[in-house]
């Protein structure tokens, strides 16, 4: 009978919770989430390697190419190091260099209070747009769409069209004082979210959100608009919690 190989990180409850399967339907948020805040928390300290890509992905009960994106996203902020050769591997950084933008944010406070305003804001706009939209906001909504499909190796063109496309949500809620608050949002989300890697496959499935939006907002579907605008904002949660404190 094999026996398993040992385990290359301590007993503790806490670090087999980090490498435990991760729920759908967010699995490469909730694994960015799981792996940053382990490291952030020193569950998984410095120089700790990684197991391998086959392995980590068995353990998380997710595929191979979401555990890539994670790790790209944990690697692009410094969280984890990648190293090539015999001796090499994925690993964890010594000094995230962004912790001192992290700290700024978190000494002012604001960013989990903007995401539930964000909330707030966005699934009200979806309800009443599934009520009142009218086709030319709609199509106005899947022109955004359609440029973020043609930017999504150029964050800054992506997340123009992405800007405007959930003013357009507010827009086709037709109500002016939502327009000014998501404005509002949208202002606080891009100082944000520009703290964060954006690998080209996570835009295109959040690109792959904003159609399905659309759909259900033509059909007027309020309350499936609602869930998918939870599930759209969850993941950029998601993403934060990780790499934020």
């Amino acid at each position: 009978m094999a026996t398993a190989s040992p385990s290359p990180f301590p007993e503790r409850l806490a670090v087999a919770a980090v490498f435990g399967p991760v729920e759908a339907p967010t699995t490469f948020e909730e694994t960015v989430e799981r792996l940053g805040t382990a490291i952030r928390l020193g569950l998984l300290g410095a120089g700790t390697r990684l197991p391998p890509e086959r392995e980590l992905s068995e353990q998380l009960g997710i595929s191979r190419s979401t555990l890539r994106h994670a790790i790209t996203t944990l690697t692009q902020s410094g969280h984890l190091v990648s190293l090539r050769g015999r001796a090499g591997g994925t690993f964890v950084g010594d000094a995230p260099p962004m912790a001192e933008a992290r700290e700024a944010i978190a000494l002012e406070g604001r960013w989990r209070d903007l995401l539930d305003y964000r909330i707030a804001i966005e699934a009200g706009a979806a309800l009443l747009a599934a009520e009142r939209a009218q086709p030319a906001a709609l199509a106005r909504m899947q022109e955004h769409v359609d440029s973020m499909d043609a930017a999504l190796d150029d964050f800054t063109n992506y997340r123009h069209a992405d800007v405007f496309f959930h003013l357009g949500l507010a827009e086709a809620a037709e109500s002016p004082r939502l327009v000014a608050a998501m404005t509002e949002v949208q202002g606080g989300m891009s100082e944000l979210i520009a703290h964060i890697a954006h690998p080209p496959a996570v835009l295109d499935r959040a690109n792959r959100q904003h159609e399905r939006l659309i759909k259900l907002l033509r059909r007027g579907d309020g309350a499936r608009a609602v869930r998918l605008v939870r599930e759209h904002l969850q993941g950029t949660e998601h993403i934060l919690g990780g790499l934020l404190p």
